[in-house]
């Protein structure tokens, strides 16, 4: 089995910056890679897979989520759950839009009084 490379420090660094600014968001130590929890609800989790790439995963809006998954790469939609979608992390990352979707993934997870205090992208 290949070794799962690391995810750039820089690059938790960037999404931890985004979302442990909103209320109630951890940093925890996923089964491989980093994580992002609100309560017990995964907002995010990035980590690199056995083909060597690196993959952030969210949960977004079901509209959300099909818009994703027609872009193609380097969007993908999960194979588990109806709301996780995901990206490819590499050096043409747009880390902008990054931060919008790792927002509204928090306000999908989030409980109703802490997701009703943040300001969601407009799309």
């Amino acid at each position: 089995m290949a070794e799962r490379p690391d995810p750039p420090e820089e690059w938790i660094t960037r999404i931890d910056a985004v979302l442990t600014a909103l209320p109630e968001c951890v940093r925890v130590p996923a089964w491989t890679g980093m994580s992002w929890k609100v309560g017990s609800a995964t907002v995010a989790h990035v980590f690199g897979g056995e083909d060597q790439l690196i993959r952030l995963v969210l949960r977004a809006e079901p509209d959300e989520v099909m818009a994703l998954q027609h872009l193609g790469a380097p969007y993908f939609k999960a194979s588990w759950g109806t709301n996780v979608v995901g990206l490819v992390l590499d050096g043409d990352t747009d880390w902008d839009e990054v931060a919008e979707l790792l927002t509204d993934s928090y306000c999908v997870q989030a409980p109703g009084h802490l997701a009703a205090t943040v300001a969601r992208p407009l799309r």
